[in-house]
């Protein structure tokens, strides 16, 4: 079974920058969209970003033109590249596959963001 694994968080200040990233474990991305969700205390987990196998991208009004999500397939990997950050952004991130209708298939164990001065 395909395992995703999510790595790139930390502690960063508002205005700064991190890049996230969701490995699988084999050559995936290229037929299955790929979503980054988050999960902030007490919330519930929100989907921020999605890009197909054809490289259409979707965003959260909260994060547009802010992050931005890539795919390189040749890593097996999709990325989320978050810059402007904002304390409201602080959450744990996850990546997830995308069955028919965006139902997420499979989830990484998530990476924490903590933005804070």
């Amino acid at each position: 079974q395909v395992q995703l694994v999510e790595s790139g968080g930390g502690l960063v200040q508002p205005g700064g920058s991190l890049r996230l990233s969701c490995a699988a474990s084999g050559r995936i991305f290229d037929i299955y969209a790929v979503g980054w969700y988050r999960q902030a205390p007490g919330l519930q987990r929100e989907l921020v970003a999605t890009i197909t196998p054809g490289d259409s991208t979707n965003y959260a009004d909260s994060v547009k033109g802010r992050f931005t999500i890539s795919r390189d397939n040749a890593k097996n990997t999709v990325y989320l590249q978050m810059n402007g950050l904002k304390p409201e952004d602080t959450a744990i991130y996850y990546c997830s596959l995308l069955g028919s209708g965006g139902r997420a298939l499979i989830w990484g164990q998530g990476t924490q963001v903590t933005v804070s001065s």
